[in-house]
């Protein structure tokens, strides 16, 4: 298991996601910022409209994906 903070995913806080896997940290931020934008956190929104609006990008989507892979690959087991 590893830990990313949503700091380095692109977000705007130190909350720890752990995950087996990049994919299953990135599913983490992504429902964190989901339920912080829900909550009306300003914080959190500007990173949650990133995040929806990558995917409008394959490009710099794929770059973005293919960077949290090597950060997570290169992180130490917790």
């Amino acid at each position: 298991m590893k830990t990313m903070t949503c700091a380095q995913l692109g977000g705007p806080c130190d909350l720890r996601h752990h995950g087996e896997s990049a994919d299953a940290v990135i599913k983490a931020q992504d429902q964190h910022l989901k339920d912080a934008d829900r909550a009306g956190d300003a914080t959190h929104q500007e990173a949650r409209a990133a995040m929806k609006g990558r995917w409008r990008h394959p490009k710099k989507s794929m770059d973005w994906y293919n960077g949290v892979k090597r950060t997570f690959a290169d992180l130490p087991e917790d």
